[in-house]
Order: structure tokens, then sequence, then C-alpha cells
């Protein structure tokens, strides 16, 4: 007689909490390094899986030689963007100066969900990121009760080195602007 999987009883077993904790004993057989390398393995994962989905973390330089704005000229000598994992999102400081010579400090957190984020310190005062991979973002930021608007676009090289920033928008003024900011990765 040939039996099929339906033919099969199935039988119903749980485990209870002895089962599936180990004792000093238990633990007699196994050899040092595994006892060692077990707790490595699970910290390094873990690590991994915190922040292994956004390659934007780090600290970032922007090369102004290689950045464009239009109309010109570009409105900043120099920047640089702290960018720290942050519960579903990114914590994100902004230090540098203006082509007038006035400091910039700007900060936000937001979340990866697209919705409006509080900004300091910059033309605009939220930002709304959407994650599409490891390696792209897209961004809106605004000015509330202003005349500021720009959509963009992150992008980070497959080596990691290279963050490009491009956006469009109307600025603080009212002008139609463009911009692509290429970041350097410290």
């Amino acid at each position: 007689m040939t039996l099929t999987p339906l033919d099969v009883p199935i039988r119903s077993s749980s485990l209870n909490p002895e089962q599936l904790s180990l004792t000093i004993d238990d633990m007699k057989g196994i050899p040092m390094r595994i006892k060692l390398i077990t707790p490595s393995l699970i910290i390094l994962l873990g690590t991994v899986a915190a922040f292994g989905g956004d390659n934007s973390l780090g600290t970032w330089k922007l090369n102004v030689e290689k950045s464009k704005y239009t109309p010109p000229p570009l409105p900043v000598k120099s920047l640089s963007a702290t960018r720290e994992a942050f519960d579903g999102g990114v914590k994100v400081t902004t230090t540098g100066e203006r082509q007038d010579g006035t400091p910039i400090k700007s900060t936000y957190t937001a979340k990866y969900d697209g919705k409006d984020n509080p900004v300091t310190g910059a033309p605009w005062d939220t930002i709304a990121i959407k994650q599409v991979d490891d390696n792209t973002f897209t961004v809106t930021t605004r000015q509330a009760g202003g005349k500021y608007l720009a959509t963009g676009r992150v992008v980070i090289s497959k080596d990691g080195k290279t963050m490009t920033t491009t956006s469009k928008g109307t600025n603080s003024e009212g002008e139609a602007f463009s911009a692509e900011f290429v970041w350097e990765k410290q």
C-alpha cells in the first residue's frame, strides 16, 4: 500500500521553555571558539541589519568644483554634512559657509516615510524623505508660508564614495533654480 501525504496523520507537538534553554552541562561539549564566536556573529549581524540599508550614513563634504547651480553662482563656499541613523530615518547636521561669508548650521531628524519634518537653520523649514533603495532617496523641501519649494533626488555611488543630490524648484526670492551637489565621503 502506498501512502500519500494526505494519508499520513499529522501530530501536533509543542515545545516548552525548558526544551529551548541551555544549561552549563549542555554547553560542555561545545568547543570554546564556537562559544566565543557566536555572540560576536550575533552582534555583527545585528549591526549590519540596523545600518546596512542606508548607504548615505557618515560624514560628507561638498566638492564645490564639481557642483553646479543655475542660475550661478553656487550659493555656498563650503558644506559638510553628518548623517546618522535614527529610528527609521536619519539625523542630519550640516555646517558650512555661504558665499557672503555667513555661517551655515542646519539640522533635522526625519523618517523615510515621505512626511514633512522640521528643519532649523536652512532656507526651508520642512523636509520630507522617501527611501527608494539603499542608495537612492527622494526629497521635498519647502518653506511654510514662503516661496521656497524644491524636489530632488539623492543617489549614492555603488562604491559608496560619492553622493550626488539633484534638485529643482523655487528659491526664497521666488526664482526658479536647479542644483547638482556632489559630495565626497570623508
